[in-house]
């Protein structure tokens, strides 16, 4: 461990001390016996920027390429300011640059300088101006498709094909690659700046050496001309060839694929990869070198190397072929052997299922221009922020046994509702306020059952102008999947759910949670709790309140029925908000105080909890007035809403809810006081 930490403190030393280097170098004046170790310093950290950018897996591999880019642009201008200085001063910028004077250019100073002028040319002309415009480019579709790679991210993860961990892990290295190639497209720049300053630093030495070497050296002219161009095209060599490889670095970064195999493997794969194009180039070279005045003996040789090297990768692929076959065939009889015990993968079952035909599946494709998954998406987020709780992936997948245009509704495997859908129509609804009737095919809306016609794209605009209510199929299919989800959100939610909600509440009510689990209630009951509010449409995302509650009262009782109706009158607020509105008066039917004290003379109490006794006749009887109370209510537009007393409305809502599940029941405690209420009926016996 102190090896690795005293390594990490080496290695961040010796960046700072590289950097402090060159700005050192700008300002003192440095030996030639240093200046010659700091020369090989720069081209052996180009060379190894160069291999690292050839070897990379992907450009992510080399995510602080553009901070290392500005740090060995500035070393090597400092470098050239330092060796400027030498050259000018002392007329001896040390060994490394005389040798690169004289030897590269071959001892001649014009060769030199031509060879200097073609470096420079495919410098700036070839590798800085394509790498600059593939940067560019790539920075530009690379945040263009940002969106839609997000959109790619929520799509897999809402159908279940990637967890949250991965789409985390994705979506960072989405961002990541944005802000990469953003910087690179501005670090271009510093290879061109580079480039440039390079060469005007080679003008100033080459200039300035001659006017030093005649004015402070008694040099001629032609003896000045010849002692600094060496020195100076030696220099410009010395910084072309770091500036070159560091360019090409840029280039093939920036230009790299997505592929995870070796860079070198890779090249020579896709470009002699094919048996039959190597042989084809082998004939080609051969007859070229029979036939025409070309030298016959390289040509025929190249020609023959590659046939024959055509021929042994053909049958190396045949072989692997063959083998790949046996491979596959031995795989799959382990596998159908094996297949009786792998069982594991059908005992899972998804909470919520929507499967369609194929008729409907370029609403679900992203590529045909489908928007049915971020439906989907946004169902998940409605739901959490209507009821406070999280609904759980919903699978969608296809069947090719329903019918093209049908879809049904599964909660946890089992079929709950379905649906059929007209492609390229849209359905319109009549509100009550149409006259003018429009021509369509009958049809029912499946979430609420209402009277429907399917229209086409070219009847819509007349239907909306009449006043009908036009809908289109993915919104059919989302709706009705909502309001699947809000009936049976009760039974979805598990023991995992509310655990992961009482995490999120400890976070920052960390006191009422210590207070009430495990001391008070189990998660069990918690969740019989929170499942009783939600099969009536409470929202449980006020969870510090329903917590507050449940720690004031469940050191009293652990009846989880009762302890719902102490949390329902502390949320009395939120009920009100939902079923009362703000107008001067809402009209309500109420429960006969006589057949109240029937009712609670009726309960009786056993291990398992409390549960009524009625005599079915009289049960027939309550549940006759309650139909007709509540007809008057749906008559006029308004949800039919009984009010009791509090004792009252836990049991009066068992004997209800299967004949009347959309029946609002409440107690006077559950109501806020400036809501003001009207009874226009009474429910009796």
């Amino acid at each position: 461990m102190d090896t690795v930490k005293l390594r990490n403190v080496l290695m961040d030393y010796g960046v700072a001390l590289y950097v402090v280097s060159a700005l050192v170098m700008l300002i003192i004046p440095i030996p030639t016996i240093l200046m010659d170790i700091l020369l090989a310093v720069d081209l052996s950290i180009a060379f190894a920027i160069l291999f690292n950018a050839m070897y990379a897996k992907e450009a992510l591999d080399m995510s602080f390429y553009p901070t290392l880019l500005l740090m060995t642009t500035v070393f090597r201008i400092a470098l050239n300011v330092s060796s400027t200085r030498l050259i000018l001063t002392q007329g001896n910028a040390g060994e490394v640059i005389t040798v690169f004077g004289n030897f590269v250019g071959g001892g001649d100073l014009i060769v030199g300088i031509i060879v200097y002028i073609i470096l420079v040319i495919v410098q700036f002309v070839v590798i800085n101006k394509g790498s600059e415009r593939v940067a560019e480019v790539t920075a530009r579709f690379t945040l263009d498709a940002m969106p839609g790679k997000q959109m790619a991210i929520d799509a897999d993860l809402n159908t279940g094909a990637i967890d949250d961990k991965e789409a985390k892990q994705r979506r960072e290295h989405l961002q990541q690659e944005a802000s990469f190639f953003g910087n690179m497209d501005g670090a271009t720049k510093y290879v061109k700046g580079d480039a440039a300053a390079g060469l005007i630093i080679t003008v100033i030495n080459l200039v300035g050496g001659i006017l030093m070497g005649m004015t402070r050296m008694g040099l001629t002219a032609g003896e000045a001309a010849d002692k600094f161009c060496i020195l100076t095209i030696g220099d410009g060599l010395v910084s072309s060839i770091p500036s070159l490889c560091t360019s090409l670095a840029t280039g093939v970064l920036v230009t790299k694929g997505a592929g995870e195999s070796d860079f070198g493997h890779t090249l020579i794969k896709q470009v002699f990869g094919l048996p039959k194009v190597m042989i084809l180039v082998g004939a080609v070279v051969a007859f070229l070198g029979v036939f025409s005045p070309l030298p016959w003996p390289v040509y025929c040789s190249i020609g023959i190397l590659y046939i024959l090297g055509g021929r042994m990768m053909q049958k190396t692929i045949e072989k692997s072929t063959v083998e790949m076959q046996v491979e596959e065939s031995e795989q799959t009889q382990a596998e159908e052997i094996r297949q009786p015990e792998n069982v594991n993968s059908l005992l899972q079952v998804d909470p919520i299922e929507l499967e369609f035909g194929y008729g409907i599946i370029p609403l679900a494709d992203i590529n045909q221009g489908g928007d049915l998954l971020d439906r989907v998406v946004m169902i998940r987020r409605q739901i959490a922020l209507e009821l406070g709780t999280v609904v759980p992936i919903i699978r969608l997948r296809d069947n090719i046994q329903l019918n093209p245009n049908q879809y049904i509704i599964k909660i946890k495997g089992i079929q709950i509702s379905e649906g059929e859908i007209l492609f390229d129509h849209y359905m319109a609804m009549n509100p009550g306020s149409v006259k003018e009737e429009i021509t369509g095919i009958p049809t029912f809306e499946p979430s609420f059952h209402l009277p429907a016609i399917w229209i086409t794209e070219s009847q819509r605009e007349r239907a909306e102008a009449l006043g009908y209510t036009v809908v289109d199929p993915p919104s059919i299919i989302a709706t009705h999947l909502t309001e699947i989800i809000r009936e049976h959100i009760a039974e979805l939610l598990t023991r995992q759910d509310v655990q992961n909600l009482i995490n999120n509440l400890k976070e920052n009510n960390g006191a009422v949670v210590e207070e009430l689990v495990p001391k008070l209630m189990t998660i069990g009951e918690i969740e019989r709790v929170l499942k009783n509010l939600l099969s009536e449409g409470i929202s449980i995302r006020d969870l510090v309140s329903i917590f507050e509650t449940l720690a004031d009262y469940a050191a009293t009782t652990r009846d989880t029925d009762i302890l719902t109706e102490y949390v329902r009158q502390g949320l009395k607020r939120a009920i009100s908000s939902k079923y009362f509105t703000d107008e001067d008066s809402t009209n309500v039917v109420t429960l006969d105080p006589m057949l109240e004290q029937e009712i609670m003379s009726s309960v009786k109490q056993s291990e398992s909890g409390s549960y009524l006794t009625l005599d079915p006749e009289r049960t027939r009887a309550i549940l006759k007035s309650v139909k007709v109370q509540a007809k008057k209510l749906e008559d006029t537009g308004r949800i039919p809403i009984v009010m009791t007393s509090p004792i009252v409305r836990m049991y009066f809502r068992k004997l209800s809810e299967e004949s009347f599940p959309d029946l609002v029941v409440i107690s006077y405690n559950e109501v806020d006081t400036n809501i003001k209420i009207q009874s226009v009926g009474m429910i009796t016996a």
